[in-house]
C-alpha cells in the first residue's frame, strides 16, 4: 500500500529502535522572537517544536526529559534539558554557549536524541578568568546559577551571569559519568585554579617594599649603615642636643626586623650593639665595649654598717 519511504515517515521510531532521534535546524535563543529571556541564555535548556512533545509522549520517555545534542559533522556532543515545546516546526533554539561547544553556526543541522543520565554526585569546574576569584561565595553563586541547568557534560564550557557579568566555567570532571543529571540532587563541587592565575610569591609579599623596583635604591631597613632613632633634637633648657655620628660605626650583625628563627620557648634574647661610639671632643671618637649593668648608682640614705652586722 505504501513504499519504504512512506514507512520511514510514518514509523520512524520502529526504524530507529524506539528511541527519540530527530534532526533539527539549530538557532540561538536571540533568533527566537518573543523569548529573549536572560535565564534561558545562561541556562542549559532548549526549545523544541510541539511535534517533539507528541512523539515523546507516545514513546513513554522517562522524566525529566533529557537530550543528547550531536554535531555529526565534527563529532561533538553535549547534553541538555527542555524548557518549552513552542519552537517552529523543524527548528530548535539553544543557548549561544551551547552552540560554541558544538562548534556550529546559525541554521546548522543537529541530531537530538533522548537520553537517560545518572544523578550527579560530584563535579569540578575550572574558571576561565581570574576575575572569578572576586566572587565572595562562589559555591553559593554556582548553586543558584545551576538551577537553570538540567545536566552537565564533562568538557563543556558553560556561561553563568552574576552581577551583570558573564563568567565562563569549564566542566573538568563529573561523577558518576561523563554526563550527569543535576535535577534535585546532592552534588559536591570543587574548583580548579582559574586560567591565567599565578600563585603569589609569599617571600616577596611578606615584606613591604619601600622603594620601587629598578630605582637602584636600597630599602631603609636593609641599609648596612642604617641606625634607628638618629638625628638632632631640641632641649627644654635651650642647650644644643648632641647628635650621634655614624661614621665608622660597627652595626649589629643581625638584620633589622628579621625574625629570630632560633627562638626557643622560655628563652629571651636581647639584641644589643656590643660596641658603641662615644665622642670625646674635637671630632675624635673612641669605640667602647658594651658591658651590661656596668653603671653606678646612689642611695638616699647610707646604711649603718653596725646595724647590718646584727
Amino acid at each position: 500500500m505504501f513504499g519504504i519511504g512512506a514507512f520511514h515517515q510514518l514509523f520512524p521510531d520502529l526504524i530507529r529502535g524506539r528511541a527519540f532521534i530527530r534532526d533539527y535546524e539549530c538557532y540561538s535563543i536571540s533568533m527566537f522572537p518573543g523569548h529573549e529571556r536572560q535565564e534561558v541564555e545562561n541556562g542549559g535548556k532548549i526549545f523544541l517544536p510541539p511535534s517533539a512533545l507528541n512523539q515523546l509522549t507516545q514513546l513513554h520517555v522517562s522524566y525529566p526529559m533529557l537530550f543528547k545534542l550531536t554535531n555529526l559533522t565534527d563529532n561533538r556532543s553535549t547534553h541538555c534539558g527542555v524548557l518549552e515545546f513552542v519552537a517552529d516546526e523543524g527548528k530548535m533554539y539553544i543557548p549561544y554557549w551551547m552552540m560554541r561547544n558544538l562548534m556550529i553556526d546559525e541554521g546548522a543541522t543537529i541530531q537530538v536524541e533522548s537520553a537517560t543520565l545518572p544523578v550527579a554526585t560530584f563535579s569540578k569546574f575550572e574558571p576561565q578568568s581570574a576575575d572569578f576569584l572576586d566572587i565572595s561565595n562562589p559555591k553559593a553563586m554556582l548553586e543558584n546559577a545551576l538551577r537553570n541547568f538540567a545536566c552537565l557534560t564533562a568538557g563543556d564550557v558553560i556561561a553563568i551571569r552574576y552581577n551583570d557579568k558573564v563568567y565562563e566555567l569549564r566542566v573538568l570532571e563529573t561523577k558518576p559519568g561523563v554526563a550527569v543529571n543535576i535535577i534535585e540532587c546532592d552534588m559536591d563541587v570543587d574548583f580548579a585554579k582559574p586560567v591565567g592565575y599565578e600563585e603569589p610569591d609569599v617571600a616577596k609579599d611578606g615584606r613591604k617594599e619601600q622603594v620601587k623596583k629598578g630605582s637602584g635604591e636600597t630599602p631603609v631597613g636593609d641599609s648596612p649603615t642604617y641606625l634607628p632613632f638618629l638625628g638632632g633634637g631640641n632641649r627644654l633648657d635651650g642647650k644644643t642636643a648632641q647628635v650621634i655620628s655614624t661614621n665608622g660605626a660597627q652595626l649589629p650583625s643581625h638584620r633589622r626586623d628579621a625574625p629570630d628563627f632560633d627562638f626557643r620557648i622560655g628563652q629571651l634574647n636581647f639584641c644589643r650593639n656590643f660596641e658603641y661610639i662615644e665622642e670625646v671632643g674635637r671630632g675624635k671618637t673612641i669605640v667602647k665595649e658594651f658591658k651590661p649593668f656596668g653603671g653606678s648608682g646612689t642611695v638616699l640614705k647610707p646604711r649603718d654598717a653596725k646595724r647590718l652586722k646584727h
